[in-house]
């Protein structure tokens, strides 16, 4: 599913029994990591020397930040869980140490993972610990060389697993799973497969492909968003991106050359150009502040040709598809061609004007690695999590279009999960963000999970403006 563009019953039982032999197998492994664990964290008191005591865990570096010690680490993996003596691989994780006594939240981008110190907002919520982990394949988490037939979504549910039961011994209070984007669908893909690890799973703006050719949802809601006025400027600057194709393209040719941009992986610097500008509507719903960003649209017939290049560049970056810029995220585009879908939309008020269309999830990984999507994947994932979840809390922004295909996880009181949309929110919604009532009640539930409960449906922890940045950082390629 790129950022904008790309969110049976025989076949469950082989999943499931699939499953079952990879878990059992891995579980093995990680019950000898945890055992083994326990001596050292009872006979030391530094934290340091109880992580390092953990089989297969190294230090990177250690950051000082008041209040916490911050830790860069790698944990050793098996490349393949269910084959775990075919090789390994250093996975990257940090853990942000606030005390033992404190709950944990296990935090993943779905990506790479910062190696500075922060807090994501359940950490904060419940004033704990937290562990975040860099998903395999994003470098340098990646096997050499990388057999890519290992990047799934078991596998790398079975990573958070391990690490979770190394840890645990430490961590011993009650541990919550959060992320955002893809990082909410890891999330949930983790409960789905270890469904015993977390007391809770708190998903923010995670979109839910169930079955990837029926995107009519994205299309319904791109036609609804925002004012009309403001539907249609955008699309007016997109549209005139492509009337303007000739001279727009002799100037991403000048940029690509100066900054040593190729487009060998899509094929052509044209459809490396038409994907940017095909990704601009969604890209601006996505990122853009709504309450504002309208009024900054510009003009599109009277724009220069300069002035409407660096528009589309603010939005969406003219790099996303060189080379360079695809690289970092080939486990992405390749998890979207074999697992997790990719939208489509038809844009209609582009008439003829698109040569390519959407381009599929293929058209960004190299060649060389060999693609096969497995349509059962999400839709077994879809069926799980509403029928079987439990204490799964979803955190959508009104104005992101990932959020029209939603997770509908079971409801009711015996279920407690919950599902909430922040108003005049986009990609960027957290839980600060909902209405007063629903602010407080999802507050409260994640404190309840935590066990740390509290009446006033506050924070636990005050907030920190270097920790606790809400802003996300908009990539220049549009995806999850």
């Amino acid at each position: 599913m790129r950022k904008v563009l790309r969110w049976l019953l025989s076949l469950v039982v082989l999943i499931g029994t699939a499953g079952t032999a990879g878990a059992t197998t891995a579980g093995a492994a990680t019950t000898g990591a945890a055992t083994a664990a326990e001596p050292a964290a009872t006979g030391t008191t530094d934290i340091k020397d109880r992580l390092l005591a953990i089989p297969g865990m190294s230090l990177i570096e250690e950051k000082p930040y008041p209040g916490y010690r911050f830790f860069v680490l790698n944990y050793t993996q098996p490349v393949d869980h269910r084959r775990p003596s075919k090789g390994t691989f250093k996975q990257r994780l940090t853990v942000l140490h606030k005390d033992t006594s404190r709950p944990t939240v296990y935090y993943t981008s779905g990506y790479s993972v910062s190696t500075n110190p922060s807090r994501r907002e359940p950490t904060q919520i419940v004033d704990g610990n937290q562990v975040s982990m860099e998903y395999r394949f994003f470098t340098p988490s990646r096997p050499e060389p990388a057999d890519w037939s290992k990047l799934d979504i078991w596998q790398a549910a079975t990573d958070q697993h391990r690490i979770y039961r190394a840890l645990k011994p430490i961590y011993g209070k009650k541990w919550l799973a959060t992320g955002i984007s893809k990082g909410g669908m890891t999330a949930t893909y983790y409960e789905r497969f270890y469904p015993r690890d977390m007391a809770g799973i708190v998903s923010y703006v995670a979109p839910n492909d169930v079955v990837d050719k029926e995107d009519s949802a994205y299309d319904t809601f791109l036609a609804n968003v925002g004012t009309k006025e403001c539907r249609e400027r955008i699309q007016a600057v997109q549209r005139e991106a492509l009337v303007r194709r000739e001279p727009l393209s002799r100037k991403l040719a000048a940029y690509a050359e100066a900054e040593g941009h190729t487009f060998t992986t899509v094929g052509t610097l044209d459809k490396a150009f038409e994907a940017v500008v095909m990704d601009l509507v969604w890209g601006f719903w996505q990122y853009q502040p709504a309450a504002t960003a309208c009024g900054t649209i510009p003009d599109a017939a009277t724009m220069t040709d300069q002035a409407l290049f660096d528009y589309v560049d603010s939005v969406g970056g003219w790099s996303s598809y060189s080379d360079k810029g695809l690289a970092p995220y080939t486990p992405y585009y390749y998890q979207a061609g074999t697992e997790l879908g990719a939208p489509t939309i038809r844009q209609p008020w582009l008439g003829a004007l698109s040569r390519y269309g959407y381009q599929p999830p293929r058209t960004f990984v190299p060649r060389d690695i060999p693609m096969r999507f497995t349509p059962h994947a999400m839709r077994d994932i879809d069926t799980w999590v509403r029928h079987n979840a439990h204490r799964m809390m979803y955190v959508y922004g009104e104005y992101d279009p990932y959020g029209a295909e939603q997770f509908r996880p079971a409801r009711g009181a015996k279920h407690d999960s919950h599902v909430f949309t922040a108003p005049g929110a986009n990609h960027g919604a957290t839980v600060s963000q909902l209405v007063p009532d629903e602010k407080a009640k999802a507050t409260q539930r994640i404190q309840a999970w935590a066990g740390v409960a509290s009446p006033t449906g506050k924070p636990l922890a005050p907030y920190d403006a270097k920790l606790d940045r809400r802003d996300v950082k908009k990539e220049q390629t549009l995806r999850p």
